[in-house]
Formats: structure tokens, sequence, C-alpha cells
């Protein structure tokens, strides 16, 4: 069973912070909440016990879609099945359609699934890929970083502070991409292997899901893969980079990962990157 919790859902950013602290004070240990998936389901595992939710969907900011000349702004709190059906961003409309299935797609939104903690978090995989930039509330007020600057893992945001935002450069919204996900079992199952990819500035860019505990851009495969040589050889050469610790679950041991990891450069080459 869910455990008791204060609700909270202000309509501003100053007023989410301002309850933040509050909160803070009164040691609630409140949390942020955009879709809510993931805070439920560890609450009902007894993994977290926030006394307080702040709910930032009424937040404008927050559920803001925007494109102009340069620029896509997407809001935290947009669901996966909104952001699918945007299409303004072909790449990460492709990699929220393969996200879990339609029900919980409505439910999970875009910050939600960054700033969780399960290893997967495959939303991540785009903006890593598009250099994004983030914008972050907190008490200091609002502020703009480039997501290579925060994401480690995880988004490191100070306490208090929550995603508002995120921004992409016209440039990558039209790159050439794939994006393949692998799954053992079931078309809805856990990913054994997501790789997403970028064509942009006549090389190709990586990001992985579900090799290591955490997304992230793989920029050692990067630089092997955009190397002279068949691709059988800028492949091997890419895998011998791989240097930490690969999962080994119920979906896939380590060395099976590898393996999947192996067939899918391939397509991404064939598809992006072609023979050198």
């Amino acid at each position: 069973m869910i455990g008791t919790f204060d609700y909270y859902r202000p309509h501003s950013i100053q007023e989410a912070v301002n309850l933040f602290e509050k909160l803070d004070l009164e040691e609630q240990s409140p949390v942020y909440y955009s879709g809510g998936t993931e805070i439920i389901t560890f609450h009902r595992l007894d993994l977290i016990r926030p006394g307080a939710v702040i709910d930032i969907k009424s937040i404008p900011e927050c559920m803001e879609w925007k494109r102009d000349d340069s620029t896509l702004t997407i809001g935290s709190a947009l669901s996966l099945t909104v952001i699918e059906k945007q299409k303004g961003f072909p790449l990460l409309s492709t990699v929220c359609s393969e996200v879990a299935d339609h029900t919980a797609r409505n439910k999970i939104t875009a910050g939600g699934n960054i700033c969780g903690e399960t290893f997967y978090r495959e939303v991540a995989l785009p903006f890593l890929l598009s250099d994004a930039h983030l914008v972050i509330g907190g008490k200091g007020g609002v502020r703009e970083v480039e997501i290579h600057e925060l994401f480690k893992g995880h988004l490191q945001l100070n306490n208090g502070e929550f995603l508002l935002q995120l921004r992409v450069q016209r440039p990558f919204l039209e790159a050439s991409y794939i994006s393949i996900k692998r799954r053992r079992q079931w078309n809805t199952g856990y990913p054994v292997i997501t790789v997403s990819s970028l064509y942009y500035q006549n090389r190709l860019r990586l990001a992985i899901s579900g090799l290591y505990p955490y997304p992230f851009r793989a920029w050692e495969l990067e630089r092997e893969l955009n190397r002279p040589g068949t691709s059988e050889q800028r492949i091997e050469e890419a895998l011998k980079t791989i240097n930490g610790l690969v999962l080994e679950d119920e979906e896939g041991s380590a060395n099976y990962r590898l393996f999947v990891l192996k067939n899918i450069l391939y397509d991404v080459i064939e598809h992006l990157g072609g023979e050198k």
C-alpha cells in the first residue's frame, strides 16, 4: 500500500521553490512530481518516504512546447505520448514511442524519465546527442546549462531545484538518425540495450542505455566509429573502449549485452555511417 503524503500543485516556479524550501525546513522530505510513476512505485516498495510531493504540471513553463527559427523548447512535464505525437524532434519521438506501453507513456514525462533512478531512462539519449540545454528552476532563480555539465549518469541538481524545460537547437532536429531498442522478450518488456545515433557534421554521435546502470553519451565509442576503416574494424576497436561495469540482470548477462550492442553497431553504421 501507499503511505500518506501531502500533495501540492503550485502554479508558478517561485511558488514551487518556496513550497519546497518550507517543506524541507519542516523535514517533510519533499519531492517534485510530474508524471509520478516512479515516485509511486518506489513509495510502494518503501524505497522512498516523501512527506510531501510538489506537482509541477500546473506551472506553464513545464508544459510548454514551442519552436522558433532556432530552438525547440520542451516542457519537462509533457508526457511521452504528447511528445511522440508532436514529431518536432523525430529522434525523440521515436525513442518516446518505445518506452513502456501506451498507458504508461500517458503518465511518464520527459523530465520524470530523465531525472529518475531506473537504469534505462532512454529519453535522455536524444538530449545527450543534441547537446541540449536544460532550464533549471531553484532558489537562486532560473538558470540554463548544457546537459553535459549536469548529467553524469544522473541529473545532478542542487537541493530544491527542478527541471523546467529542455532546449534543442534546430540543426539537431533535422539531422539523420536511428534508434534501435533490443528486448529479450515481449514488445513492452524492459530493454536489453537501446542505442540512439545522430549523424551530425559528418560524424556519428552515439548514446546508449542498458549497457551500464545509467544512460550515457558514448564519446569513446564515437571516436573509434568515426575513424577510417571497415565496419568490422571500427566496431571491434569501439568495443575495446568499454571499461565500465556492464549490467548483469534477468534481462541479460554482460556478455549477452555486449553481443547485442555489437550487432546494433553494424546496423547503425549501415544506416548512417557506411564503410570508410
